[in-house]
């Protein structure tokens, strides 16, 4: 089962495209806070890429943005690429299936 839930705040607003075909596609980046010490005291965030398809995505571009709280609920992936200089390149990523909207409504 491939399967993620994550909370936190958007690092910056959507960044949305259109394949060839039309499809729409956003992305952003997830700050999800993570405790590390024995009494969680100490906090780090994970800084996650997101990729969102179709309408889901068109409406990530029109309601959400910078510091935004939602809820994600997605699978992970995983691929691969060349850069331009030769290198194998990996990049780990959550496609987003199902999205809510958390916190305070910005005016």
């Amino acid at each position: 089962m491939n399967k993620v839930i994550l909370s936190g705040r958007l690092v910056r607003d959507p960044e949305l495209r259109y394949t060839q075909t039309g499809k729409a596609v956003a992305s952003f980046t997830l700050a999800v806070n993570r405790r590390f010490s024995h009494n969680n005291e100490q906090q780090t965030a994970d800084f996650i890429p997101i990729i969102v398809w179709d309408k889901l995505a068109e409406v990530c571009s029109k309601h959400l943005f910078k510091g935004s709280q939602v809820l994600i609920e997605g699978r992970m992936q995983v691929r691969n690429y060349e850069a331009q200089d030769g290198s194998k390149r990996y990049v780990t990523e959550v496609i987003a299936q199902e999205l809510e909207f958390m916190g305070t409504k910005q005016p």
